[in-house]
């Protein structure tokens, strides 16, 4: 057995049974000896931006880690957007990049790079295998750590010769058929919170990580019903789970100006898996950081327990079964998102980063079936369509949503090749006005003193405009290009009704 059969292995003993992929040379070991672990799944992406959002995107649904495979530095560096995305939203990941053989690397050959310093930017376990009999102890560890608690992304690197090296016959390769549970809960001090939500002066509950799936809602809710609390949660939750039957909950502003709105006046603060909000950039004249001057920060990790100490018998408040009706007339923003809502199947997984032109989306679906909602966690965008590709192989039976935005959905559209060779079940809607309409809205914010049609070039995608039909059916992906509200809505259906991937290329007016 060589070190790359071992490493594959150890991970699908470990459970990691999904290996997002796009090797190089170095890495040719690893991908001979994928024939060997029959549970091992490869899934080839045409950029490592994929991969790694790919792997983001399982991490998110399957509650354990994906592999990626990344060739030298790199590659690794094309997929660190995605990366940073991930360890924003606390995925379990395990990314295998490979290296130069250890003797070759004096010679600092073309591809050479400081890998260990690059992963070291998104990684909170780096580690390099020295050798073949390493190999498969490293392996194990990188999924240890992956798995947390709370969850984070692991880099294993691999040179060329440890995976080409024959494992010593007498190494005794660790049991890797149980690995840490990742979910670890902060204690806080539960005296100061209750003595808080006791104090009659106003309190808001900030909720992310696992707090804003169904039990963490509920419980959340119990206690905002029994003492007049605000219920808010991150701006972009990894995974919130939302729709008719669930507690609705409030998310916190992107702008700055508005998060402090809905802050205004809050004494104290609980932060549940959530930290204290800061604005997503500096701008002149304004403040970083949005909790108001006089209110008190608290933290506290089991709220299904604080709830049945302050709630007693308070039920939660749960979201009605309600619909928009299909819309008409012009395609805006607004009529996409009613068709969505009306349109929502059972059990959906929704990834959005349709950005400016989705601000209806979320109340336009908030009283559909129940369904799985994930965002943009580090603000990278490309994000969107790698993730629902990685969410639709975690979840095979579960429909998937893709929100895009014009812009954002040109930095990775190979995904949709992936989407395509595996089958999956993704339908992507693309937002299409021709803009990178949120930077025109910041250009304004940041306070420069004027924006001439040199500066307002660079944030028109119009010259030409892209025709993202044509694009997914090169791809091998079946697409619509659709101008009016009644035409999307039966764009929408019917793509919903037939399995595999789909795109409409919605062209906003």
């Amino acid at each position: 057995m060589n070190g790359a059969q071992a490493l594959i292995r150890t991970l699908a003993d470990a459970g990691v049974t999904v290996c997002f992929t796009n090797p190089g040379t170095s890495e040719m070991h690893f991908v001979a000896a994928l024939d060997t672990v029959a549970e091992m799944r490869a899934v080839l992406g045409l950029f490592e931006g994929v991969v790694t959002g790919a792997a983001d995107g399982y991490g998110r649904m399957a509650e354990r880690p994906a592999a990626t495979l990344l060739h030298l530095g790199p590659g690794l560096g094309n997929g660190l957007a995605n990366l940073h995305n991930a360890r924003r939203a606390r995925t379990p990941m395990v990314n295998i990049v490979g290296d130069h053989a250890t003797h070759h690397k004096q010679y600092d050959a073309p591809l050479e790079s400081d890998i260990d310093a690059v992963a070291g930017t998104v990684s909170r376990w780096v580690r390099r295998s020295m050798s073949a009999d390493a190999v498969a102890p490293d392996a194990l560890d990188a999924v240890a750590a992956a798995m947390g608690p709370p969850g984070e992304v692991a880099t294993l690197i691999l040179p060329a010769d440890a995976s080409w090296g024959e494992v010593n016959a007498s190494v005794q390769i660790r049991d890797a058929s149980r690995v840490a549970d990742r979910h670890r809960a902060v204690e806080g001090d539960v005296d100061r919170v209750i003595k808080a939500l006791a104090s009659d002066e106003p309190v808001a509950l900030l909720l992310g990580g696992r707090a804003v799936r169904e039990d963490g809602l509920r419980a959340a809710s119990r206690i905002a019903v029994a003492i007049g609390a605000k219920l808010l949660c991150e701006t972009f939750p990894a995974r919130l789970e939302r729709g008719a039957g669930l507690p609705a909950i409030e998310r916190l502003g992107y702008l700055a100006e508005f998060a402090q709105m809905q802050l205004a006046g809050v004494r104290h603060l609980v932060l549940v898996d959530a930290k204290a909000p800061v604005s997503f950039f500096a701008y002149p004249d304004k403040p970083s950081y949005l909790v108001p001057d006089d209110c008190e920060v608290h933290e506290i990790g089991d709220l299904e327990a604080l709830a049945d100490l302050v709630a007693g018998d308070h039920r939660p408040i749960l979201q009605a079964a309600t619909r928009p009706e299909r819309p008409t007339g012009p395609l805006s923003g607004e009529a996409v998102a009613d068709a969505l809502g009306a349109l929502l199947p059972e059990g959906a997984v929704v990834v959005d980063e349709a950005n400016t032109s989705g601000l209806w989306v979320s109340g336009a679906t908030a009283g559909g079936p129940a369904h799985d909602w994930l965002t943009l966690t580090g603000g990278a965008i490309g994000q969107g369509l790698p993730l629902a590709t990685g969410a639709a192989v975690a979840c095979p039976d579960r429909p998937v949503i893709s929100l895009e935005a014009d812009g954002s959905a040109m930095y990775t559209l190979q995904a949709l090749w992936t989407q395509a060779r595996e089958g999956l079940d993704v339908t992507t809607v693309i937002f299409n006005n021709r803009s990178y309409a949120i930077l025109n809205m910041e250009l304004a914010r940041v306070g420069v003193e004027a924006a001439g049609p040199k500066a307002r070039s660079m944030l028109d995608i119009s010259k030409p405009n892209i025709d993202f039909a044509s694009l997914a059916r090169g791809m091998g992906v079946e697409a619509a290009t659709v101008t009016d509200a009644e035409g999307f809505s039966v764009a929408l259906a019917a793509a919903l009704a037939e399995p595999g991937p789909h795109l409409i290329d919605a062209v906003l007016q």
